[in-house]
């Protein structure tokens, strides 16, 4: 069966959700972000299968069955893979895919690729597990690598004299071998020479499990690289891959997280010790595509560097590298080693109870890049203070999710703002750092107490605090006031306070209408204190700084905009829970109606 290009197989998953598809044989009940039911690989009464449409997986805690859209239609219908694929197709009203010829040479290579890369890591493997190579056994043992590792990952050794080439020279070309990116061609003996002769080797999979691709490790000091992996083929991008993901993805927990590190053996020695959802990205700077690979499958990806420079280096460039990909609900951790650690190091001395304890202490990607950035300014130096203000804007102005950029500035800001509140700014100021990348006390308590605070109440906070502070820009636009519903019966008793104090003015200077509208409302005792708190926690003040009346009127519109999409979504929430609940058909039409206007209301804005 020849391979479906990745788009068209893509291109189908965007169009199914999960759910319809797996719906049609399985009743499902929606529960949260998920759909559960009855699992149809065993007879159960409880349910156990779930179904998570934005990962596009479902999965059956009772069997350990894990997949797609694609698997479900093979494993419960008996479908073959091309079956499954044009059953899809059709129910996502797409053609049905027609192989070229191009393809179909296509399809030729990779088997005989994928052929040559299987021979290659049983060959391999069984070169280790025999009894002549007991330098590297001694190696494996110092590592504490032992059989059940060597099997799972299909660990192998390449002496500098086997007789694998000899083995395959009859079978497959030259320029097919050469291809394989097992060998290199020396063209002073015009032969091919064995990549990874001297070498344990670790077979790197795709997604669904074939061999790719090979990394190798030298045992000993040597002039050789310490490591290597397989030159780029037709059928290995190494920004594309992962090693161990086609395993990992198979892990399903509660925290929905998965770790990177760097090598194959951090990998090896965690899945040791239980830590199964560990990935490496094969030495290189994490890809956006290895990045949303992830994020299919991971809501909160840790990266797990090694404790040296290096590894902290490349976790500064990969934290700035990755952060403008940010989306919402998806997180991105750094988890830091003392220096001269590393993972495989770590967890071989602490175990698994300590790896845990240690995962306690990841940092946001937010709160590392400040940290980084701050600790290596001159802190008296109002230039460097200046270049690090100017950065962190910056960094916060390429994250391509509009809405994130705009709360990670304010965050940022925010946090500026607390360490420079004069001229003076002293670096007895703040906490002596005991390490590179501890938060700043200060900072973190004033991010902890806007946690209290859920994203609707901070936006109502700020649209009062715009009409406390700039009264002005309603005097000749008093159409604009917000009319916004908020969430508590205070809050919109102060706004409609503030809205009479407000319109019954005729002296709109700004200084004069600020201090009437302060007094005003402070004789009602029930305000005060929630003035106060709105004063103190509004995080749209940061950003109205020099602001003319018209770009403080579009930040307003924005927040009431912003807050009218909240309100939408709560209620869609809502009805969704609702359907769930009443089934007759006349009462779920309705609610299907309403819903539907409010996601058109929702689109329009």
């Amino acid at each position: 069966m020849m391979k479906y290009p990745k788009q068209y197989l893509e291109e189908i998953k965007s169009r199914l959700k999960v759910s319809s598809v797996v719906g049609k044989y399985v009743k499902l009940t929606k529960r949260g972000k998920e759909f559960v039911g009855l699992s149809p690989f065993t007879n159960e009464k409880t349910p156990s299968f779930t179904v998570n449409d934005q990962k596009f997986f479902y999965h059956c805690f009772s069997s350990s069955e894990h997949g797609n859209i694609f698997d479900f239609l093979m494993k419960t219908q008996n479908f073959k893979f091309g079956e499954a694929v044009k059953k899809l197709a059709a129910d996502a009203g797409m053609p049905v895919y027609r192989f070229s010829k191009i393809d179909e040479e296509r399809e030729k290579k990779w088997k005989i690729y994928n052929e040559i890369l299987e021979r290659y890591a049983n060959f391999c493997n069984q070169e280790l597990t025999s009894l002549k190579y007991t330098d590297v056994k001694k190696y494996l043992d110092f590592r504490k690598i032992n059989k059940e590792q060597i099997d799972f990952f299909k660990i192998g050794y390449a002496g500098f004299k086997n007789d694998f080439y000899v083995a395959q020279k009859n079978k497959f070309k030259n320029e097919e071998l050469l291809n394989s990116g097992l060998f290199y061609l020396d063209e002073k003996n015009n032969k091919l020479v064995e990549r990874f002769r001297g070498r344990i080797v670790f077979p790197i999979k795709n997604i669904n499990g074939a061999i790719i691709a090979f990394g190798g490790r030298v045992i000993t000091n040597t002039k050789f690289a310490k490591y290597i992996n397989s030159p780029e083929t037709s059928f290995y991008k190494k920004g594309n891959n992962i090693f161990n993901f086609n395993e990992a993805k198979k892990i399903v927990n509660k925290k929905d997280e998965i770790f990177f590190v760097e090598g194959y053996m951090d990998v090896i020695t965690l899945h040791k010790f239980g830590i199964k959802n560990v990935v490496a990205n094969q030495g290189t700077a994490l890809t956006e595509n290895q990045l949303e690979l992830a994020w299919r499958y991971f809501k909160n990806i840790t990266i797990f560097f090694d404790g040296d420079d290096g590894g902290q280096n490349a976790a500064i460039r990969a934290a700035e590298k990755l952060f403008p990909l940010l989306k919402p609900d998806h997180n991105i951790y750094f988890l830091f080693l003392s220096k001269n650690d590393d993972p495989d190091t770590f967890i071989n001395n602490n175990g698994k109870a300590g790896f845990e304890e240690l995962n306690k202490q990841k940092l946001t990607i937010n709160d590392f890049i400040w940290n980084y950035n701050f600790y290596n300014i001159d802190q008296k130096n109002p230039s460097s203070l200046a270049s690090f203000e100017k950065k962190m804007k910056n960094l916060c102005k390429e994250i391509k999710d509009q809405a994130l950029s705009k709360y990670y500035l304010e965050s940022f800001l925010a946090k500026i703002n607390l360490l420079t509140p004069n001229i003076n700014f002293r670096k007895s100021n703040f906490i002596n750092y005991n390490r590179a990348y501890l938060p700043l006390k200060e900072t973190k308590l004033k991010i902890d107490k806007l946690k209290n605070y859920t994203e609707r109440k901070l936006k109502e906070y700020s649209i009062i605090y715009i009409i406390i502070n700039f009264p002005q820009i309603f005097e000749n636009d008093k159409e604009i006031f917000p009319e916004n519903i908020f969430s508590e019966e205070i809050l919109n008793d102060l706004k409609q306070e503030l809205k009479n104090v407000v319109f019954s003015k005729e002296n709109y200077d700004k200084d004069k209408l600020n201090k009437e509208i302060f007094f005003e409302t402070r004789k009602n005792k029930k305000f005060h204190n929630l003035i106060e708190e709105i004063e103190n926690v509004a995080q749209v003040k940061i950003i109205l700084s020099n602001k003319s009346e018209n770009e403080i009127k579009n930040i307003l519109s924005d927040l009431c905009l912003d807050l009218q999409k909240i309100g939408i979504n709560a209620e869609i929430e809502k009805l969704e829970n609702k359907m769930i609940n009443e089934m007759s058909d006349n009462a779920f039409k309705d609610l299907v109606d309403k819903k539907n206007e409010l996601k058109n209301k929702l689109k329009t804005g």
